[in-house]
């Protein structure tokens, strides 16, 4: 297949950092997209994809799978967009399309294994998947999607992941006017839970160690906020919450999160990968039919679901812009929590 050079920021080891290097895209074929990207929002998993934290991570690197640019060209059999509109990609751009998860419009849980925006073995050019920290991308039209013109487009970037992570829970659980919900943790997951369970129209409560981010959550949308490692506030929601929406990226005890569940509660992991230390007691579990869940991204019709949502209710991210060439900054600084919430890259930083 014919490729083409492209300039990209990436890393070519575990321990280097990440510079402008080149890779290949594929010339557009009767189904695919070609978008110049605008701007790429940053997500934890670029830091950890980029760093080797999970293993398997085969190099050049280039992250970003939080993508908004403008359709520059079309294959002859696209139907979805044309050149000059806005478009998005998110963290899938392909998958099998035929198993019982694709057929159910949950690609994010393709059996036979999606393939990532990066990191992933691209089946076109036989290398692995590079992400948005590029000047363009290749993507067939079912997994590119529509942005709402009335939106920052820059501040829709990390719709594309930290939006749809949060959403596709609030959704799967029937999150509505009458829903009691709980967000543990409050950074770049963690805000977008609070403002897309809000526009939903739940009543939301955040569960922080840091009192300080008290006045922050409740400007994003929480209507209360409870201090976690204060026993007598813990014990003023107990058996309150239809659904706890936990963002933590890290170990944590989640057992002192289940007696605030209410019956039939779940509490779903959106942010921590790896075994449960301390264990979960299954005590309080089974005296209220109350559950433990994970869910991971959303599938695509989800995404656009989630997007139009965001567009007709005003929802966005709230960012930090930072040029291309700050991206090392930018990263030490995550691991720090020194972003409020979501730092996007100005991709027009790249040409320079």
């Amino acid at each position: 297949m014919d490729a083409k050079n492209t300039k990209a920021f990436g890393t070519v080891a575990s321990d280097a950092p990440l510079k402008e290097i080149h890779i290949q895209r594929r010339e557009v074929t009767p189904k695919d997209i070609e978008i110049e990207i605008l701007y790429c929002g940053v997500c934890h998993s670029d830091l950890h994809t980029a760093r080797n934290d999970w293993g398997g991570s085969v190099y050049p690197v280039v992250p970003g799978h939080e993508i908004v640019g403008k359709v520059t060209k079309v294959g002859s059999g696209v139907t979805k967009l044309k050149v000059g509109d806005l478009a998005a990609v998110g963290c899938l751009v392909d998958s099998c399309r035929e198993c019982d998860s694709c057929q159910h419009d949950l690609e994010q849980y393709c059996l036979n294994g999606f393939t990532g925006t990066y990191n992933s073995p691209d089946k076109h050019l036989h290398l692995q998947t590079y992400g948005g920290y590029s000047e363009k991308v290749v993507v067939d039209e079912h997994f590119v999607l529509k942005v709402p013109a009335n939106l920052n487009l820059a501040a829709v970037a990390p719709l594309l992941c930290a939006g749809i992570t949060t959403w596709s829970p609030l959704r799967h659980w029937n999150v509505g006017k009458d829903s009691k919900v709980a967000v543990v943790g409050l950074g770049g997951l963690g805000h977008m839970a609070i403002k897309l369970a809000k526009g939903l129209g739940a009543e939301v409560t955040l569960f922080s160690r840091t009192p300080e981010k008290t006045q922050d959550a409740k400007e994003l949308g929480a209507d209360t906020v409870v201090i976690s490692t204060d026993a007598e506030q813990m014990k003023s929601v107990k058996g309150k919450f239809d659904l706890i929406i936990d963002t933590v990226p890290y170990i944590h005890d989640i057992n002192p999160y289940i007696s605030t569940l209410n019956i039939n509660g779940t509490h779903v992991l959106v942010g921590y990968l790896g075994d449960l230390n301390p264990m979960l007691n299954s005590v309080p579990m089974i005296m209220g039919r109350k559950s433990v869940a994970g869910s991971v991204i959303g599938g695509i019709a989800e995404t656009q679901e989630m997007l139009d949502f965001c567009g007709k209710h005003n929802i966005v991210s709230e960012i930090e812009i930072i040029k291309m060439q700050d991206i090392n900054t930018a990263y030490e600084r995550m691991l720090k929590s020194d972003v409020r919430y979501r730092f996007v890259i100005d991709m027009a930083s790249l040409k320079k």
